[in-house]
């Protein structure tokens, strides 16, 4: 896989786009489609997934006969909920759809091995920033781990294609680098994403962006926090943290993020259960540390796990975890799970 991303095609068409120029990676998008084409962009709906898909539609208007933005994840986090009202974004529910009815399939911002639900589906192209994977293949692959956001690649299509983006688009796409790249203060932010912000600053609308921003917990969540108060457990300047059944995943990556600004910790590791799995949040300041790869040697084996250096996620259904039966998972269970294979 790596070998093929980053072999350079011809300036026409290219399956592995990542090291072209952006009017040979533009060319070589628009190539895979035909006019007659009904296109299903997927995505795993987060700020910079979302704005990403509106992008990639805006560059396939009038090139193809539709666009739909399907998504298989509940959006429950108030702010994506928020910025989908707000700015009237057309996405769907992936099991809504007539999937297979769709001519051509894009997954943006993910890749195919990511989530079980996209393993079962065939894509034609696959636009990403997240570390590599393997056991899938595309038509046209763009796959740039060095940014830090989706958004910034997309930003860099519709300039190519000499597309200004709309106040909504903009804001999205501002809103979207801004998640990703933690407020651009992520230590993979490139000068791309510098360069994003910098066009985009004066389109967006920036008191939308801040409402995105503050809108983030519901006072019934409150109570979360105080479970993890009284739960969390420090070693070797981690902070571990089992929170137990939750509503939505979203609430454990708002206390890691709440931990993580907490002078003292290197590493937060945060858990919950959520529809019987469990769902761990890592958060390091990705110096000399991996939390990628300290989610994928945790829990690789047990579900789907990954990141990037400094943020990382893994789901493990319940019957796969190595626990006895009828054990209550606690924070001394995760902290087991974790120093277990963290050699």
């Amino acid at each position: 896989m790596q070998k093929r991303l980053e072999k350079i095609a011809d300036n026409n068409i290219t399956r592995s786009a990542s090291k072209n120029s952006a009017q040979a990676r533009l060319n070589g998008l628009w190539a895979i489609f035909e006019r007659s084409d009904t296109v299903l962009i997927v995505i795993n709906a987060d700020p910079d997934a979302i704005a990403s898909a509106m992008a990639l539609k805006r560059l396939l208007s009038y090139r193809v006969q539709s666009v739909t933005i399907g998504y298989p994840n509940d959006i429950r986090r108030l702010n994506n909920m928020t910025m989908v009202e707000r700015l009237k974004i057309p996405i769907e529910r992936l099991h809504t759809l007539p999937v297979k009815e769709f001519t051509k399939k894009v997954l943006v911002d993910s890749q195919p091995n990511h989530l079980a639900c996209f393993e079962k589906m065939t894509f034609n192209a696959v636009i990403d920033h997240h570390p590599v994977t393997t056991g899938w293949d595309a038509d046209f692959i763009d796959i740039r781990p060095e940014y830090g956001a989706v958004s910034s690649m997309m930003l860099e299509y519709l300039r190519a294609a000499n597309i200004k983006p709309s106040v909504a688009l903009a804001t999205a796409l501002f809103y979207g680098v801004k998640v990703d790249t933690q407020n651009f203060q992520k230590q993979n932010m490139q000068v791309a994403d510098g360069n994003c912000f910098r066009y985009l600053f004066n389109i967006a609308n920036l008191n939308l962006v801040r409402k995105f921003e503050l809108t983030e917990l519901r006072r019934s969540e409150l109570r979360y926090f105080r479970i993890a108060l009284n739960e969390v457990k420090t070693s070797k300047r981690r902070a571990y943290v089992h929170i137990g059944r939750v509503s939505t995943p979203d609430i454990l990556v708002i206390i890691a993020d709440f931990f993580n600004r907490v002078e003292g910790f290197d590493w937060v590791i945060v858990s919950g259960i959520h529809a019987e799995k469990m769902v761990v949040i890592f958060r390091c300041d990705g110096y000399r540390k991996n939390a990628g790869k300290l989610a994928k040697s945790s829990f690789g084996k047990y579900g789907p796990a990954g990141g990037h250096k400094e943020a990382a996620r893994a789901e493990a259904p319940l019957k796969n975890l190595p626990l006895r039966e009828n054990l209550e998972i606690t924070t001394k269970t995760l902290i087991r799970l974790i120093t277990k294979h963290d050699k």
